[in-house]
């Protein structure tokens, strides 16, 4: 018998200064069974940080042709793509064939290693961006998981914050590569 996802739900704030983005969003997320709080998390954190009309959380791990987080417009179209973790040269080249925009965030100790290997391929990507979270704040974002998550967003200036009742968690993003 195969394992279900489980199910988790966050109410969501986002205050967004450098957007102008203010909303509240009532998200559930179907985490995969081999899927990490950490890796939810950062999830939950891209849908923040690039929240706007059709952004949902996608069948992710479930579906290998989706990505975690995408916008769509109205006509079906994929303006943005969002993948997680270290995807490989093949599937951010088809990404950035499929959609307008496509962001890959990787939060891992071993970044550094990966980007190497598949930078120089993926120059001439245009619409890639490609960001690193360091591990110390992914794994902080990992500890506010909770079944039942009540979440704010807070960007100003470029600095990001998530937090809780309990915690507050700075995020730091390096830009690894940006558009054009």
């Amino acid at each position: 018998m195969a394992l279900k996802a489980t199910i988790y739900k966050a109410d969501l704030q986002i205050a967004d200064m450098d957007r102008h983005y203010y909303a509240g969003h009532a998200l559930t997320i179907a985490r995969h069974p081999s899927e990490t709080d950490e890796r939810m998390m950062v999830r939950v954190l891209m849908y923040a940080l690039n929240a706007q009309e059709g952004i949902a959380f996608t069948k992710g791990l479930f579906d290998v042709d989706e990505p975690e987080v995408w916008v769509k417009d109205l006509t079906g179209e994929v303006k943005l793509w969002i993948d997680i973790g270290q995807p490989d040269e093949t599937r951010l080249r088809k990404a950035c064939g499929r959609a307008g925009q496509v962001i890959a965030v990787c939060y891992s100790s071993s970044c550094e290693v990966w980007w190497k290997q598949i930078e120089n391929k993926l120059s001439r990507m245009n619409n890639l961006t490609v960001l690193q979270l360091p591990a110390d704040n992914s794994q902080a974002l990992a500890a506010l998981a909770q079944r039942n998550m009540q979440l704010q967003c807070m960007v100003q200036d470029g600095e990001v914050w998530m937090s809780t009742e309990a915690a507050r968690v700075p995020i730091s993003l390096k830009l690894l590569k940006t558009v054009g």
